[in-house]
């Protein structure tokens, strides 16, 4: 089944999109702060949206070229290091493996040794490898995971549908 790249380009930058909007929504309304692992996670989102933008606004000019197969062979392996960032994670959180030993707080401390003790009261260290939370029995990085391997699926998908588009 021959579907166009242009639906399948819009659904990658909408997803990804929600993805990235939840995550800070959980954030800045429901209170949780990110450790630096779970900021790290994000990074892949910030580097595919535009790109799965571009994809959508040139897929109808790149119908029938290689470029638009590469640029979602390039979202694909952006989605998946980004799934492997998060099973990493996950894989902390649970205990199967060690987390980083950097990972400490998901915010910016500066400290000042006349106030050192009152900062450190105040200061929330978020570790990556204790979840805050778990939503229908997985971590945030969890569904990280989730949703970028459905979109890395989606993406190579794109690639396969672009190329089969390309050689018929």
């Amino acid at each position: 089944m021959l579907l166009r790249s242009r639906p399948v380009a819009f659904l990658l930058f909408a997803i990804a999109t929600l993805t990235v909007a939840s995550a800070w929504m959980f954030q800045i309304i429901g209170g949780y702060t990110p450790c630096e692992l779970c900021l790290e996670q994000r990074v892949p989102y910030y580097a595919a949206i535009p790109l799965a933008l571009l994809t959508f606004v040139l897929a109808e000019r790149l119908r029938h070229h290689i470029m638009l197969t590469i640029f979602f062979v390039l979202l694909g392996c952006i989605f998946a290091y980004g799934g492997g960032l998060g099973v990493y994670q996950a894989g902390a959180e649970w205990g199967f493996w060690y987390g980083p030993a950097s990972c400490g707080g998901g915010t910016d401390m500066k400290f000042d040794a006349s106030n050192l003790f009152s900062q450190m009261k105040e200061e929330k260290l978020i570790s990556c490898t204790a979840p805050q939370g778990r939503f229908l029995g997985l971590s945030f990085a969890g569904w990280n995971v989730l949703a970028s391997g459905f979109l890395m699926l989606l993406a190579f998908f794109g690639a396969f549908n672009s190329e089969r588009q390309r050689t018929t």
